[in-house]
């Protein structure tokens, strides 16, 4: 233990000695006050001295990370308005919800999270397959994963319409390969292109009598790794024909999982425009069930608002952008901070209701029947009293 503590203790004397030395050497120490003296030292220690803190990944780590270093991989979402909407979303264990976002990751992350491996989750991704780059940091066991599904959001159409078949999934180019493995690859490719850039850049240039030497060398390669290169070929297209099938698998679950259009909530959360999506993917979500738009600027949601009032089936629409400012903590001297953030964003939230019934409302013409139930429950009218004659 000795051997452990040892350089720990070094460093830590090592650090004091740094910070006594800065003391002694400023001019202006000693004419500052009690409370700037401790800021002082505090601001020399974490200049010099290197802490690291391992903790356990979360939803409100991972979005402050996400919107101070890369906000644009997020649609600029602050953590208080990813809070109000797995809030607003009434996101718990056991509910079925509907997710389309291109936050990384972030959302399907946050509500796995909170979900805690119970219930399902079907997310809606553009393009190739869902990024999940966020959600990979969480570090979920398995058996949060067998409640997530995907499916493309280009068949939402087909599903509504009710020509959604499986010849579709499988006539559509498909790569099975994780979307962080692929992102790892294209990392590499452009590192190895730098290498090779920079190899070409600073060799000198080929002479004639090298040439022969490259191509012997080409030559013999093939002979040489000709079995190997087959087999692991061969395994790399049965791995990509199983990954396939499981992946046209889950697509068919989560097709008939949307069928059954009883899903607990939507949430949504994209870079592109809201009214499309909120339109298309509201039919899927039951009556008295919760959704949530979020979009980084107030006009779209706007233009959405107008919209659901115009088509109905929703009620309690709601548009709200959250106010957050940081304040500092400290004894005597807690007060908010200046610097506060400009927005975080701005949220659509509101309740399904049953479109059959509102129609009925709307369309509701008295008759005879319905004018003596309604006379039946009239309450009846207070009986005058009459005035006491004086006899």
């Amino acid at each position: 233990m000795e051997e452990v503590f040892s350089p720990r203790r070094r460093r830590k004397s090592l650090l004091q000695e740094i910070v006594q030395q800065l003391i002694e050497n400023s001019t202006t120490f000693r004419d500052k006050t009690e409370f700037s003296q401790d800021k002082y030292i505090k601001k020399k220690k974490k200049k010099y001295e290197a802490v690291i803190t391992v903790v356990k990944p979360s939803t409100r780590i991972l979005s402050v990370m996400y919107y101070a270093r890369e906000p644009g991989k997020i649609n600029h979402m602050r953590y208080d308005t990813l809070a109000q909407m797995l809030t607003l979303g009434n996101i718990r264990a056991g509910n079925k919800m509907i997710v389309m976002e291109t936050c990384a990751g972030l959302v399907l992350g946050a509500m796995m999270e909170r979900m805690g491996g119970f219930g399902s989750i079907i997310q809606l991704y553009p393009g190739g397959g869902p990024v999940r780059a966020a959600t990979t940091c969480f570090g979920f066991p398995k058996s949060f994963l067998n409640g997530l599904y995907e499916f493309p959001l280009n068949k939402v159409d087909s599903l509504l319409n009710g020509t959604f078949s499986s010849e579709m999934l499988s006539s559509e180019p498909k790569d099975s390969t994780s979307v962080e493995e692929s992102n790892g690859i294209v990392e590499e490719k452009q590192t190895s292109e730098q290498g090779n850039e920079d190899n070409m850049a600073e060799g000198p240039e080929s002479t004639l009598p090298e040439e022969p030497e490259k191509m012997e060398i080409v030559a013999e390669d093939p002979e040489c790794k000709e079995p190997k290169e087959r087999g692991s070929k061969k395994d790399y297209i049965q791995e990509k024909q199983r990954r396939q099938e499981e992946q046209r698998k889950r697509h068919l679950e989560a097709a008939a999982l949307l069928n059954e259009r009883n899903a607990d909530g939507l949430i949504v959360a994209s870079r592109f425009h809201p009214i499309p999506l909120l339109m298309s993917l509201l039919d899927f979500v039951s009556p008295s069930r919760p959704f949530v738009v979020y979009c980084q600027y107030k006009e779209p949601l706007l233009e959405c608002y107008t919209k659901l009032r115009e088509r109905g089936g929703v009620i309690n629409l709601r548009l709200s952008e959250t106010w957050l400012r940081n304040y500092q903590v400290l004894p005597d001297r807690s007060h908010p901070k200046l610097l506060m953030s400009g927005g975080g964003g701005y949220l659509l939230s509101g309740f399904t209701v049953a479109m059959d019934n509102l129609k009925a409302d709307i369309s509701f013409k008295p008759n005879t029947s319905t004018l003596e139930s309604k006379k039946t429950e009239e309450p009846a009218a207070k009986k005058r009293k009459c005035p006491e004659s004086d006899s």
